[in-house]
C-alpha cells in the first residue's frame, strides 16, 4: 500500500495550478447521462473516484472514455440497463447521483444505497424525497432504491436542510420533468452553479442557482456541449495551507478566487498577506507569524467543512489558541489523535476543537483516516521537524492528483513509496 514520505522544514515558494474539480466533475459526468448525443469534458482531475464513476458509466452502457490526459466523452444513448451495482456505488457516494439522470431519461432506475462515510451519516432521504415530489414512484427495497416514472412533473421541493448531493440530483432530475419545479433551501455551492449552467447550456431552464431557490422549467431533451472544468477550490485552499505552514510564499492559478473568499477570510485571520486576482491568489506570512483563528463550517458561502483539517493542520504552529468548530459532519474530527502524535496541543470538546499552538512539530508515522485528514497532515509534514509517514495515501488520490509533484514543484521534500 502507497505511502507518502515527508521531510519537513522546507519553506514552500513558487507558483502552482489546481487541477479541475472533483466535485463539479462527478455531478457533470452524471448530468451527460441527460443529453443526446456526446458531452466532452475537459480538465477533469485523473482521480480515484473519477475513475469509479467512469467505471460506473460504462456499466450503465454509456460510452465513458478518455479522450487525452484531462479530457473524456460521455455519450449515454447506449445505456441498455439504468442499474447501479452496489459493488460500484459502495466505492464513491456521488456514484447515487446517477438515479435522477436515468430517470428522467429511462423513465426507471435501480441505483443502490451508498454504504456508510468515515466522516458522518450523509442520509439520502432529501433525494428521494425530490423525486417523489416531482411524482416519481420510489421505493427502497433490502438495500436498493428502485425509481420508476410514466413521466416527471414539475413540482415543489423543500429540503430540510442543506444537501449539495441532493440538490444536484433532484435539479438534474427535474430538466426533463413537464412544468416548473421549484427548490427550496436548496445548496449554493459553487458546483451547484457550474452544474446548474452546464445543463442550462446543454438546452435546460435553469434560474437561481447560487440562491437557496432554484427554478426549473423542464425541457422535452438537451444536447451534449463541451465544457471546461472549473478548477478546484479545496485544493487551492490545501495548497495555500501548505506555503503558510512553512511560513512560505505561494501562488495558487486556474482558480475562481470568489469561490474561495471564506478560506480567504479565515486564511488572512491567521496572519496571512493576500494578493487576489479573478483567477490566481498569493500568500504568503508577514513577519513569520501565524496567529490564532476562530472558525466555524457551514454550508457555501461559509467556511467548509473540507478546509476544516488542513487550517486546523495550520494553526497547529500558530500563536495562541484557537478554536475550530465542526457544525456539518459528527465523526471529522479523526485527525486530530494523528496531530496528536506530531506533538499538536489539541483538546475536543463535543464539535470544538481547542487547539493551543506550539513553537514546532515533529516527524511521526501517522494514518489517514479520510481524503481531507490526509491532506491535513500533509501540511502538518511539511512543516514538521523530521520526517513523516502518512500512511492509507488512497485516501488522497480520491481527490488530489499528483499532490506531491506539486508541492515537490513548490520546494518541498516528499516522495511516494509503494
Amino acid at each position: 500500500m502507497d505511502r507518502i514520505v515527508v521531510r519537513g522544514g522546507t519553506r514552500l515558494a513558487g507558483e502552482v495550478t489546481v487541477s479541475g474539480s472533483k466535485n463539479s466533475a462527478l455531478a457533470l459526468m452524471c448530468a451527460a447521462l441527460l443529453a443526446e448525443g456526446e458531452t466532452r469534458l475537459r480538465n477533469v482531475p485523473r482521480l480515484r473516484d473519477i475513475e469509479a464513476m467512469l467505471d460506473l458509466l460504462r456499466a450503465l452502457g454509456a460510452r465513458a472514455e478518455w479522450a487525452g490526459d484531462h479530457e473524456m466523452c460521455i455519450d449515454g444513448s447506449s445505456i441498455s440497463n439504468p442499474e447501479a451495482p452496489y459493488e460500484l456505488v459502495r466505492k464513491m457516494r456521488a456514484s447515487f447521483m446517477v438515479l435522477g439522470p436515468l430517470l428522467a431519461r429511462f423513465g426507471s432506475a435501480r441505483v443502490s444505497e451508498p454504504g456508510g462515510c468515515a466522516i458522518g451519516v450523509r442520509p439520502i432521504d432529501q433525494h428521494l424525497k425530490g423525486l417523489r415530489a416531482l411524482g416519481a414512484k420510489v421505493r427502497l427495497d433490502h438495500g436498493v432504491v428502485e425509481a420508476t416514472t410514466s413521466g416527471l412533473c414539475g413540482g415543489r421541493v423543500v429540503f430540510d436542510l442543506n444537501t449539495v448531493n441532493g440538490t444536484q440530483n433532484v435539479m438534474m432530475a427535474s430538466v426533463l420533468a413537464s412544468g416548473e419545479t421549484v427548490l427550496e433551501n436548496a445548496a449554493r455551492e459553487p458546483e451547484v452553479v457550474e452544474l446548474a449552467d452546464v445543463l442550462s447550456r446543454m438546452g435546460a431552464d435553469v434560474r437561481g442557482a447560487g440562491g437557496d431557490r432554484i427554478t426549473i422549467r423542464g425541457v422535452s431533451a438537451l444536447r451534449g456541449i463541451e465544457h471546461q472544468v472549473s478548477g478546484d477550490r479545496i485544493e487551492a485552499g490545501t495548497l495555500l495551507c501548505a506555503g503558510l505552514a512553512t511560513r512560505g510564499d505561494v501562488t495558487v492559478t486556474g482558480i475562481d478566487t470568489s469561490s474561495l473568499e471564506s478560506t480567504l477570510d479565515k486564511l488572512q485571520e491567521a496572519g496571512a498577506t493576500l494578493t487576489t486576482e479573478p483567477s490566481r491568489v498569493r500568500a504568503e506570512v508577514g513577519g513569520g507569524r501565524l496567529c490564532e483563528v476562530q472558525a466555524v463550517t457551514a454550508p457555501f458561502p461559509g467556511f467548509p467543512t473540507d478546509m476544516q483539517a488542513q487550517l486546523m493542520a495550520l494553526v497547529c504552529t500558530a500563536e495562541g489558541s484557537s478554536v475550530i468548530t465542526e457544525r456539518v459532519f459528527e465523526n471529522r474530527f479523526m485527525h486530530v489523535p494523528e496531530l496528536q502524535r506530531m506533538g499538536a496541543d489539541i483538546s475536543l470538546a463535543g464539535r470544538a476543537a481547542h487547539v493551543r499552538g506550539v513553537p514546532r512539530l515533529g516527524g511521526a508515522p501517522v494514518m489517514a483516516t479520510d481524503l481531507r485528514a490526509s491532506a491535513g497532515l500533509i501540511v502538518a509534514a511539511l512543516a514538521a521537524e523530521g520526517d513523516t509517514t502518512v500512511n492509507r495515501v488512497y485516501h488522497i488520490d480520491r481527490g488530489y492528483e499528483r499532490i506531491e509533484e506539486k508541492l515537490r514543484g513548490l520546494g518541498a521534500e516528499i516522495r511516494r513509496e509503494g
